[in-house]
């Protein structure tokens, strides 16, 4: 069974059909997506924007907007009750005006949604970047308890292989404690997919074999993960070969706990970890699915601009698992 397929059969399964809200309503792939999400009875979903407009660009796609929930944002019934709200997840001084202002945004908006219960979850990024995307949900839904910072992990799957790169989005250099951070939210990823976790924290030296700033990064990271999650397999510093090959791991690096069988590979920053999510999808004909935001108190997920409809669908089933994985803590 796929990831999604898996995904798909527990958001189905559920007691509660969740919320999921598209602040991009009238791009073509959204409102696809959200026909066939709906007609498949996975999520209920919530489109953001104006309605004549959607309705225009649902009748030249011949796409059907039965039983769908359409918000104009300009015209929300609700809006002095969000305004409230809004001012109060900022925990900072900030005028009613300049409130106001920000829910003129589609993603501020749907983030408030979320922040407010109205719905479960978000997806956008169609047509905004992945800042337009994050910074309402950190501004207004900040991070999950105990968590300081929010990562993208990205699955990577092929035929029954299934791994987690972590992080391949958000933190350019990140420190030794975001790194086991940056771990944790991704054994939580794994544990959503019903991936038994063992962590390796990669790096371009295995056991000591060079030395320098990065590589101390790496070393205290698994070093902190492993005294904070002893339950979970984890081995570090090691290089790529070295966590993944058994007979690699057995010359290099004899006493890993790993084993050259890790499944979770935590890179010492964004560029390598970018770089090789990039070559496993190419080179390696993997799919990639992500980047799956981790560390929010609520599941809101950034698609990439050249995404396709069933992408949108895809994610839309991952926020809603996400959600039900939240619930279920």
């Amino acid at each position: 069974m796929s990831i999604f397929e898996l995904l798909k059969s527990k958001v189905k399964n559920s007691s509660k059909q969740y919320r999921i809200v598209f602040p991009e309503g009238n791009d073509p792939r959204i409102l696809k997506a959200v026909r066939k999400l709906k007609d498949d009875n996975v999520v209920s979903p919530i489109i953001l924007g104006d309605p004549e407009q959607i309705k225009q660009v649902a009748r030249q796609e011949r796409i059907s907007l039965d039983d769908l929930l359409l918000i104009d944002i300009d015209n929300y019934e609700n809006l002095n009750e969000m305004v409230v709200s809004f001012i109060q997840a900022r925990g900072k001084e900030i005028t009613e005006s300049e409130v106001r202002e920000a829910l003129k945004d589609a993603n501020y908006f749907g983030t408030m949604m979320v922040k407010m219960g109205i719905a479960d979850g978000m997806v956008s990024g169609a047509v905004h970047s992945t800042a337009e995307t994050v910074r309402p949900a950190l501004q207004l839904v900040h991070t999950a308890e105990g968590m300081h910072r929010v990562s993208g992990s990205f699955i990577m799957e092929r035929g029954k292989e299934k791994y987690l790169f972590a992080d391949c989005a958000i933190n350019p250099s990140p420190d030794s404690q975001t790194l086991a951070e940056i771990a944790y939210q991704t054994v939580e990823t794994a544990k959503m997919i019903d991936l038994e976790p063992r962590v390796a924290f990669l790096s371009f030296s295995t056991k000591g074999s060079a030395k320098g700033e990065m590589v101390t990064r790496t070393v205290e990271a698994a070093e902190i993960f492993a005294k904070e999650h002893p339950d979970i397999i984890s081995d570090g510093e090691l290089q790529f070969d070295a966590a993944f090959v058994p007979e690699v791991a057995a010359k290099k690096a004899p006493d890993s706990k790993l084993a050259g069988r890790a499944n979770i590979f935590i890179f010492p920053e964004l560029q390598s970890g970018n770089i090789a999510y990039k070559i496993t999808q190419r080179l390696g004909n993997f799919a990639a699915i992500g980047p799956i935001l981790q560390g929010l108190d609520k599941p809101i997920n950034d698609l990439s601009r050249g995404a396709s409809s069933q992408d949108v669908y895809d994610l839309a089933v991952l926020t809603a698992a996400q959600a039900l994985f939240k619930d279920k803590e």
